[in-house]
């Protein structure tokens, strides 16, 4: 049996999924999804963007102690029928962490998850600093 013959599940309040839908005050509307780490001297985020084309597609870039990952996707189907993918601009920033440092960082994309690979250095600890502090007349 074909599935466009089944019908759909119904919501429990119909209409109330379209809330949920459309654009947020708040927030991004086609959020990237994250997870990160700190191991070893490594910040490690993982982004979940499957069916992205990673050279085309999917930009990272940094500034100022973020570290943005971008992605868009069009809508290339013209056909009327009922899709629950997400197109337009897919948008995620993170602070980096003290002491990243942005000139090493690398990006894989395997099975639709970017990974992000940050080196930090870690902060010299125990070490005090004297500041001197001058009397104005």
């Amino acid at each position: 049996m074909s599935s466009s013959l089944l019908p759909r599940p119904r919501a429990l309040f119909p209409g109330i999924q379209d809330l949920f839908e459309g654009p947020w005050p708040f927030g991004e509307h086609n959020l990237v999804r994250i997870e990160d780490t700190m191991t070893d001297g490594k910040y490690v985020v993982r982004a979940e963007l499957p069916g992205f084309d990673p050279e085309k597609q999917i930009h990272v870039t940094t500034n100022a102690g973020l570290l943005t990952i971008s992605a868009e996707r069009e809508e290339k189907t013209k056909e009327k029928g009922h899709s629950e993918f997400r197109y337009g601009s897919f948008t995620r920033t993170v602070a980096l962490p003290e002491g990243a440092d942005a000139s090493k960082i690398a990006a894989k994309y395997t099975d639709g998850i970017l990974e992000i690979t940050v080196p930090v250095k870690e902060a010299e600890k125990g070490k005090s600093v004297r500041i001197e502090t001058t009397k104005k007349s």
